[in-house]
């Protein structure tokens, strides 16, 4: 069947009708770093401020830039990560700098041009703030943006100042610690796929254990998040990127972006990105079908355009089993490798247009190979040991949060 391009009800409700607080009984409501107003203003008098933020970057439901400048903040520019400040491009398309209608702030692109500001960026700047909501997972790029400004701050002799949000996967951390042989623009850092730190969080270790070039160490003030611990379940009030457009599909996010370093189509060019998986040659192996169709500010050209695919559909995959093992599943990808009749093109990502190959995305040159060899599931997991169990001591040194 080919699918409408029309938004759910329950993607609508995910997104658009979210509280401003997320309350759990007898416990006071989570408070964004960026809703601490009363912690960070007084750090903004009288300075001028850039700021790396996207339309995660929101006090209740009005943008932090917005915010800000209502409240008399001198906000001199905004840096735009992928999709643009406003979110308004598309994946892996370049951002040209602009000047925001809305505010005519001057917007400088990370993700076109350059991937960090330079000394000349930074001159008329005294302080950048830094408010992304991030995801967990190594492959999710924010994390290598906010190492790259951290750089550029102490290249510039300037304080950074972190607005931390929850992490909606930090309740687990699993996965091969990235082999730095592999290391590329989809994992920068010898951490595993599920890291299990917030961007604060990440940052201190950046800074401590000298990830950053020359191991330099930035300046950095971080506003916690309120009343929040690393196991709480979290929703977030707004999609952090256009193909993480719901709940399900950040928490399956893990598991299923190890999809892209395959020839399946998981999801780009519907609107439940990361929830479906298939392609045309598994016909006959499984019942369930979607239609890949072009869709602006999503997915223009997707792998297997207006063909019919035959896979998996998690949409409904109760993520309460994820949370019970804290670990990825890796039995999709396994159980779609053992369908697939062509098995020598299944991780061919050339052919899938997609961001990179698995190899670099499991962060493991063995992975490939394992699944292919059919290792059972135990042997691989214990082949990301001693490595792991040692990031996971490594991490406690950094935690803001239990």
């Amino acid at each position: 069947m080919k699918l409408i391009p029309v938004l759910s009800l329950a993607l609508l409700l995910n997104f658009c009708g979210s509280p401003k607080h997320q309350f759990v009984a007898g416990k006071e409501p989570v408070l964004t770093g960026a809703e601490q107003t009363e912690k960070y203003l007084p750090l903004l008098q009288g300075k001028r401020v850039a700021m790396m933020a996207n339309p995660t970057s929101v006090i209740g439901k009005t943008h932090l830039v917005d915010s800000l400048k209502k409240r008399g903040v001198n906000i001199v520019k905004v840096f735009g990560p992928e999709h643009g400040f406003r979110g308004n491009a598309s994946a892996g398309v370049h951002v040209a700098d602009e000047t925001d209608p809305g505010t005519g702030i001057p917007v400088i692109s990370l993700y076109g041009g350059k991937n960090k500001p330079s000394k000349q960026d930074m001159a008329d700047v005294d302080i950048l703030i830094y408010d992304l909501q991030d995801v967990g997972c190594r492959f999710y790029t924010n994390i290598n943006a906010l190492a790259r400004l951290m750089e550029a701050c102490y290249e510039s002799g300037k304080e950074m100042l972190i607005l931390d949000r929850p992490n909606p996967n930090g309740y687990f951390v699993d996965g091969p610690v990235l082999d730095m042989k592999l290391k590329s623009g989809i994992g920068m850092f010898p951490i595993p796929i599920s890291h299990g730190l917030t961007v604060g969080e990440f940052a201190q270790m950046a800074n401590g254990e000298g990830w950053l070039s020359n191991k330099v160490k930035c300046k950095l003030t971080i506003i916690p998040v309120a009343n929040y611990t690393h196991d709480m379940e979290y929703t977030l009030p707004v999609k952090p990127s256009p193909n993480l457009n719901t709940q399900q599909s950040i928490l399956l996010y893990p598991s299923t972006c190890l999809f892209e370093g395959t020839y399946l189509n998981h999801g780009r060019g519907t609107y439940f990105p990361f929830t479906v998986l298939g392609s045309p040659e598994l016909k006959g192996k499984f019942d369930f079908s979607f239609t890949p169709t072009g869709i602006k500010g999503m997915s223009e050209t997707p792998l297997f355009m207006d063909q019919v695919c035959y896979g998996l559909d998690l949409r409904n995959y109760n993520t309460a089993e994820l949370r019970k093992t804290k670990q990825i599943n890796l039995q999709w990808l396994i159980e779609l490798y053992q369908a697939s009749p062509n098995k020598e093109k299944f991780f061919d990502s050339k052919l899938s247009k997609e961001m990179g190959n698995i190899d670099k995305l499991a962060g493991s040159s063995l992975f490939r190979q394992q699944i292919m060899n059919g290792t059972p599931e135990k042997e691989i997991r214990a082949s990301w040991e001693p490595a792991l169990s040692e990031y996971k001591t490594m991490r406690k040194k950094y935690l803001l949060y239990p």
